[in-house]
Order: structure tokens, then sequence, then C-alpha cells
């Protein structure tokens, strides 16, 4: 049973940046921004990544739920909740008030700062899409339970807890039958900017794990706190965007050094995330966990790019050795 749900949760971690990406693939034409190929070339690498996590799913331990579960999972719902109240009827917006509650948390309680910063993710959902707490709560309740399944699943990977995040904001929104906010296109010009950003914000996070001893969750925090904070001064028309963009990219930067080894390839997924931001932000408008997602996926897709040649050489040897 215990080896059921982590299947199924390994199969959410797949199946949410799939709809993501289909969302982009689907919005009119005139939202399109590389909304084909960017996705197509992102879901084929990180599938790479993604058969290898499929054959560690038998190694994971399976000696059933735990306490601790429990209380992650609850940790997640409650931060979900408290980030809407702080986003939505404090004013923060989303990008400060998850960053809020994640460094507070990383500082103060950091045995649940992993779960709780998910639950910041859904917390971050439009009040368009999720017009009272409930919705929220119920997001949080649903990404909660995943948190717990998927343990053990593509661990290290940035943007992990914001692809839980989306998977439990698409299912409430399926259970509550509502619709996602108006999709808004971002233009082609802004690629070099957003893609700049992405990779410094990718890369500072980094920084300041390796360099300032903060953990994964306070380094990606204070990254989005900065951009929140002086990006939309210092660019009255697209600061918003930017510290959107660079708080998504933050998320990369979370990312373990077994999954992405060296600055560059950090640099590489930071500056790929800018891009796949663009080309999925007409999908699922307003759900919770979208940048988070836009994360994983990028991190996949470079790890997937590291591995292919290893994994094509030891195809191209069994060939061999069986002919």
């Amino acid at each position: 049973m215990y080896g059921s749900i982590r299947v199924i949760g390994y199969l959410a971690l797949l199946v949410t940046p799939a709809t993501l990406f289909l969302g982009a693939v689907r919005a009119p034409p005139e939202l399109h921004v590389g909304a084909v190929g960017i996705p197509l070339g992102v879901g084929l690498t990180g599938t790479v990544v993604a058969a290898t996590e499929r054959r560690q799913l038998s190694r994971l331990d399976r000696s059933g739920l735990t306490r601790d579960d429990a209380v992650d999972a609850v940790a997640v719902a409650v931060a979900a909740v408290v980030t809407d109240a702080l986003s939505v009827h404090a004013g923060l917006g989303p990008v400060l008030a998850a960053a809020a509650v994640g460094l507070l948390v990383g500082i103060w309680l950091p045995r649940i700062d992993g779960p709780a910063y998910c639950g910041t993710f859904v917390g971050m959902a439009s009040p368009a899409v999720f017009p009272s707490l409930e919705g929220v709560a119920i997001a949080g309740v649903i990404a909660g339970l995943a948190f717990v399944a998927t343990a053990g699943s593509f661990d290290g990977f940035g943007g992990k807890y914001g692809t839980i995040a989306l998977f439990g904001c698409i299912v409430t929104v399926a259970l509550l039958d509502v619709d996602y906010a108006a999709a808004s296109a971002l233009e082609p010009r802004l690629a070099l900017p957003v893609v700049a950003v992405a990779g410094v914000a990718a890369v500072a996070t980094v920084a300041l794990r390796t360099h300032g001893g903060a953990s994964s969750v306070v380094a990606s925090a204070v990254i989005g706190l900065v951009a929140g904070v002086a990006l939309p001064p210092l660019f009255p028309a697209l600061g918003s965007t930017l510290a959107a963009v660079a708080f998504c990219a933050s998320f990369v930067g979370m990312s373990g050094d077994e999954r992405l080894a060296t600055t560059v390839q950090v640099a590489a997924a930071g500056c790929l995330c800018g891009l796949v931001y663009l080309a999925v932000a007409p999908s699922l408008s307003g759900a919770g966990g979208k940048l988070g997602t836009t994360a994983f996926a990028s991190c996949l897709a470079v790890a997937g790019a590291v591995r292919l040649p290893a994994v094509v050489r030891s195809r191209l040897g069994r060939t061999v050795s069986s002919g």
C-alpha cells in the first residue's frame, strides 16, 4: 500500500509539469511565446531523469507513514492559509508573502521549513481562482498529502515543492469546478531581461547557501524578499514580473549538488527557467505553484541533458554487445 502511494506521488510530479505545458500549448495563438518548442524540448530531456527516478522507487523506505509525515502535511496546509492571508488580505502580494513566511519558518522552525515553504506556494494562488480561504485550505490539504506521498521522489531538485503545490491547486480547481484566472501573455521582447534576472537569481541563491551558510529555504526566501522589495520601484513597468521571475529562479538555486553539480549547470537551468516562464505564462493562470513547477521542469531538463550522453553511450554499448 505504501509503495503504491509513492508511485502515485512520483506520477503526480510528472503529470503536473505536463499539465502546465499542455495548457501553454493549447493557449490561443496570440498568447503563444515559444509555447510549443520550449516545453517540448524541456520535456524530452527531462524524461532522462524521470526514467532514472522511476527505477529508484523500489529502493525507498516502505516502513509506512509516521507522525512526522502528519506534521509535514499539516504544515503545508497551515502555511498555505497564512500565506494567502498575508498576500490577499494584508496586501503583501504573493511573492513577498511567500518569501516572508518561508524566511520566518526557515529561521525559527527549520524542522518544517520544507513542507511550510511548499504550503506558501499554494497560498500564492490568485483570489480570482480561490476567492475564499476555504479553497486555499483544501488545496493546502491536498498538497500536504502529496508532499508526504512524494518523499524520496526527485529529492534535491529545485522547484519540487512548487510542483506539489500546483498539483494541489489543479486538483482543487477540478473538485470545486472553478475557473483559472484570465490568461495574459508576456511579450517576446521581455526574453532578455527575464532570462538575465533568472540566471542571476539562481546563482545568487546557490551563493547564499554555499558561501552564506543559509539553508535552501532561507536562501530562496531572501532572494524573493529582495526582489519583491527592490525590483518594482526600480523598474515600474516590469518590476513585478521580474520579481516573480527572480523568485521562480531562486527555486532552481535550491537544487542539491548531486542534481546540478556546477555553477554553469545552475546558471543554465536558471536561464532556461526564464524562457519556460515566458512560455507557460498563459497556462493555469492564477494557480499557486506555477513558479516552482517552472523551476522544477527546468532543473530536470538540464540534469537530463547532462546525463544524456552517458545514457546514449550505455545504450549503444548494450546494442553492440548484444549484436
